[in-house]
């Protein structure tokens, strides 16, 4: 076995997106700083989450859903995928993957790895 494959090469750090007021209440802005794009969601309790932007489904701009309790609806084929887990609720099967987040002084930020 090859020691460097059995070791997690990447590096997690914070990057800032936008300020909590600049996201909608029940609504979504796309982040665009990375290798895939990044839906970040706002719930009615103000709670903030982050997902890559696709469906597992068909690939389908969650960013454009409808944000309703910890779940986003995707607008092409009404799926809907938890928002803590990025994962499509039962009978549809299939996930997206989930981004940590966390608001510091009013700051939306997400966790994001880069390959050392």
């Amino acid at each position: 076995m090859n020691a460097r494959s059995s070791v997690d090469m990447s590096v997690a750090h914070w990057q800032a997106v936008c300020r909590l007021e600049e996201l909608p209440v029940l609504g979504a802005r796309r982040w665009l700083q990375g290798p895939e794009p990044i839906a970040v969601f706002r719930n009615a309790q103000d709670q903030v989450f982050a997902l890559a932007d696709r469906c597992p489904h068909k690939g389908g701009p969650l960013s454009q859903g409808i944000v309703f309790g910890d779940r986003v609806a995707c607008p092409l084929h009404n799926w809907t995928i938890g928002l803590s887990d990025g994962c499509a609720d039962a009978p549809d099967e299939g996930c997206t993957t989930a981004y940590r987040t966390r608001v510091v002084d009013g700051v939306v930020m997400i966790e994001v790895s880069d390959t050392v």
